[in-house]
């Protein structure tokens, strides 16, 4: 722009330059001098406006840059604002994807987790009803055998010389021969019945003690026969437990003991004489089991000939004779309280009153230390 400028100003003419007519010396050096001052001050004027001029136009320039530029950014926001709502609504769309896709995996989940539980439970349900159908084959099975053993023995010992009052009712007293009907299977003592039912052989003398119902006891074994149950909880069974099963399980190993009083009240207890080494032995301490020296039980030094087994544990416990006695009792009025149970005995009352009495008179014997020699 200087340079335009330069070029206008040669081209025009310079304003103010005239001549007189008459110029005189001193007039001529007066002149030359305002016409320069002239010259210089128009110069300045017009550079001056030039430059003004272009101040302004690069004022004007700038602000246009600047409001093209603002409205640029501007565009650029919207577009900006615009794509960051796009993208929110896809990352809102996107996360309630997720959320629903976790709501149905945890519903899935739970529903496998219940499925699964629910046919472990019906497995185990089974496996259980399975277990307990072969426990009660195998008591089945022993008690037959326990059976047959015992028959056989008693046609054995049975001759015209000398019958068995076992096989021949008529012989007995008439509550004895009721006693012994339906009595005489007990998977508990199956094993230990074989050798006791040869102490029935001999002839017993006729007892001529005198006997009395006690009202007591006679009204509980009454409202007990009339719904019979195995629950400790009723009035017949809680003197019982507390008067004489108790006691007579109350052994020198408590832990044992208790262990011993849960296997017959779940019918699971097994006696077997020593020498019948059929199944294998489990080996445990030797303290706990005791051994032909020593009872299990009572701790005492004592010849064992008989072991017990607990349920189908496999550990077999040495005891004494004594304590045999004493398990073989309790194992008899249990069982002869479950065949009442069952309807398996079928007579008078008061009969079978006498014989739960006759059956705790054993167990507080066997309590007391009194056992046959057999034993």
């Amino acid at each position: 722009s200087q340079l335009s400028f330069e070029e206008e100003s040669q081209k025009q003419p310079a304003v103010g330059h005239w001549k007189p007519l008459m110029p005189s010396k001193g007039n001529k050096e007066e002149l030359e001098t305002g016409c320069q001052d002239g010259e210089t001050q128009s110069t300045e004027a017009e550079t001056q406006s030039t430059e003004q001029q272009n101040v302004s136009r690069l004022r004007s320039s700038s602000v246009e840059i600047r409001e093209k530029g603002s409205e640029f950014l501007k565009d650029e926001l919207h577009k900006a604002q615009k794509e960051l709502k796009l993208k929110d609504k896809e990352c809102e769309r996107l996360s309630k994807v997720r959320e629903q896709l976790e709501q149905e995996l945890e519903e899935l989940t739970a529903s496998l987790f219940e499925e699964a539980h629910k046919m472990v439970r019906e497995a185990n349900t089974k496996q259980a009803v399975a277990e307990k159908q072969l426990r009660e084959a195998r008591g089945k099975i022993d008690m037959l055998q326990a059976e047959v053993t015992a028959l056989k023995t008693l046609v054995i010992t049975s001759t015209p010389s000398s019958p068995n009052r076992e096989l021949h009712p008529q012989l007995q007293s008439p509550s004895r021969a009721g006693f012994r009907k339906g009595h005489g299977r007990n998977k508990s003592t199956s094993s230990a019945m074989v050798p006791a039912a040869s102490q029935s052989l001999a002839p017993e003398p006729v007892s001529r003690e005198c006997k009395e119902v006690d009202s007591i006891l006679f009204a509980e074994f009454q409202a007990w026969k009339e719904s019979p149950t195995l629950d400790k909880s009723c009035s017949f069974l809680d003197r019982i437990y507390r008067e004489d099963v108790g006691p007579c399980l109350d052994f020198t190993k408590q832990e044992l003991s208790e262990l011993v009083r849960v296997a017959v009240e779940q019918n699971t207890l097994t006696i077997e004489p020593v020498a019948s080494q059929t199944l294998p032995v489990v080996k445990v301490a030797a303290e706990e089991c005791g051994g032909p020296k020593k009872c299990a039980l009572s701790g005492l030094p004592r010849t064992c000939q008989h072991r017990i087994m607990l349920g189908d544990s496999g550990n077999y416990y040495y005891i004494s004779p004594s304590c045999r006695a004493r398990i073989t009792a309790v194992c008899n009025f249990f069982t002869y309280i479950r065949y009442i149970q069952q309807g398996l005995v079928r007579q008078d009352v008061e009969l079978m009153y006498w014989e739960v009495m006759r059956l705790r008179r054993e167990m507080s014997l066997a309590k007391l230390g009194f056992y046959p020699s057999e034993m």
